[in-house]
């Protein structure tokens, strides 16, 4: 297993890169020489406000040129970073505190400050933390082990509260560095990240720009907007990490007249099928631009990648497994089955992260130990894996939902949806609560009905949603994924 430490892929690369521009914001940037300063700055620091190896360190700060040397500087003082996105619902924040007992809370958001406080936890605001960085504090203390956890992801299904992925240095670094040898990120790319970093799609291009030596840009997330043209062009953006609803907005703006163009070579995709509708208008428009599409849980970071633009060649598959690991299916009795038979997507190999913080007997359903040293993730995820070992996406567990006695996809209803000559975004609502088929949720210059006729060009009709409903906007959650249930809040206000 491996020994390298999460912070040894800063320092390696301030070794050989140390005046390479690392990490800005639009107002600031730092070298690489600067970052690892910072970094060693900040874990004193933390060393001297009560911070010991295995704390949990709970950083709900903007995502500044800072945040980078502040994750380094959490992981090289032996503690865990759990990064949160606020504002968010008291109750979720809460859940949070009590789950992670943090030892120490960075944020100047009020709701989190007055719930730390009121549990005696300290908390630190944005200001006193970039100062920090520039004075610094007592010696770090012993370096911590490979086999440490580093990082606390905090993942949500389609119920319950939040869970936290538990990751160790050693997995996050092996997870990088395969990810690294399939997206080849260089040394001249621009970086530009407008996923939030309690995502791990947006916090792991921290540490993809930095083993690549790239200039990581960090957005606002109001720059998703109408903005997102003229920031890209004005960062010089190389590389755009995206989910579907960002691509649409892209795509739109680049078809107004005049509209500039950014410098992109590469756009990657992951946590939400892309429209091929939406990146064939992206390429016709940026002919430059390669597409690598992922598949992925935060339980092991990734497991799949595409060469780039073997979508058009392999329409419907999400990637190879990551070098040094494998995918494979399962049968409902857990028995392992041939290439291209459906079944449980199961993945195996150093990614697989240590489990669920706290919740063992979830942890010992998802993560087994079949044989070998690393655990096996059953992701609950359905699909198959062909000869040629492409992976093949059918739908998630709760993605599955019978429409008219037949077994159907929500993914499959909301690609054939794109397909629709008119439609702009399309999330699908299962059936659930007393409601007697599935709901099409759209955005689109057509009636409910005239959405529904087309849609039985591309689907079977068993298959149709039993009603459409027309919005201006989809809801989405943080991550920029269709908010399911905002949707059943609308369902409820549309059938009542």
């Amino acid at each position: 297993m491996s020994t390298e430490l999460l912070h040894d892929l800063l320092d390696r690369t301030a070794d050989t890169r140390p005046d390479a521009p690392a990490a800005g914001d639009g107002t600031v940037e730092f070298t690489y020489r600067q970052v690892r300063a910072d970094s060693l700055r900040l874990a004193g620091w933390l060393r001297g406000q009560g911070v010991r190896r295995g704390d949990r360190v709970l950083v709900a700060l903007p995502a500044d040129a800072t945040l980078p040397a502040l994750l380094y500087a959490v992981a090289r003082a032996g503690a865990v970073f759990v990064v949160l996105r606020t504002p968010a619902p008291e109750v979720a924040l809460a859940h949070v505190l009590d789950d992670a007992e943090p030892g120490l809370v960075l944020t100047d958001d009020p709701v989190l400050t007055g719930l730390s406080r009121a549990r005696g936890v300290p908390v630190r605001g944005a200001a006193e933390t970039r100062r920090a960085a520039a004075i610094g504090g007592a010696p770090a203390g012993p370096a911590p082990l490979a086999v440490d956890p580093v990082c606390l992801i905090y993942t949500s299904g389609s119920t319950g509260m939040p869970k936290a992925v538990v990751s160790t240095h050693a997995q996050v670094t092996f997870a990088v560095r395969a990810i690294q040898s399939e997206l080849r990120y260089r040394p001249d790319d621009v970086v530009h990240v407008l996923l939030p970093p309690s995502f791990d799609y947006g916090l792991y291009q921290i540490f993809l720009s930095t083993v690549a030596g790239a200039r990581l840009r960090l957005g606002d997330p109001g720059d998703t907007g109408g903005r997102l043209l003229a920031t890209l062009v004005e960062s010089g953006a190389t590389v755009l990490p995206c989910v579907p609803s960002l691509a649409i907005n892209l795509l739109r703006l680049l078809g107004r007249a005049g509209a500039p163009r950014p410098p992109l070579r590469l756009l990657t995709n992951t946590g939400a099928a892309m429209p091929p509708e939406v990146l064939a208008g992206l390429r016709r428009l940026l002919p430059g631009l390669a597409v690598q599409l992922m598949f992925g849980l935060t339980e092991c970071k990734r497991a799949a990648i595409m060469p780039p633009d073997a979508d058009l060649r392999r329409p419907g598959a999400c990637g190879r497994a990551l070098p040094g690991t494998e995918i494979f299916t399962v049968d409902a009795e857990g028995r392992r089955q041939p290439p291209g038979v459906r079944g449980e997507l199961v993945v195996r190999g150093p990614h697989v992260m240590a489990g669920y913080w706290r919740r063992p007997e979830l942890t010992a359903q998802r993560f087994r130990r079949a044989h070998g040293l690393f655990p096996q993730l059953h992701t609950g995820d359905h699909g198959h894996v062909d000869a040629d070992g492409y992976v093949h996406f059918a739908g998630r567990r709760d993605d599955v939902y019978k429409e008219k006695g037949t077994r159907v996809s929500a993914t499959e209803v909301e690609a054939a949806a794109y397909r629709v000559d008119g439609v702009d975004a399309a999330g699908v609502l299962p059936p659930a609560d007393g409601r007697d088929g599935a709901t099409l949720f759209v955005v689109a210059a057509l009636t409910p009905a005239d959405v529904l006729r087309r849609l039985r060009e591309q689907l079977e009709e068993m298959k149709v949603p039993a009603r459409c409903v027309v919005l201006p906007d989809l809801p989405l959650t943080g991550n920029g994924k269709v908010d399911r249930r905002a949707l059943a809040r609308l369902a409820g206000e549309h059938n009542g």
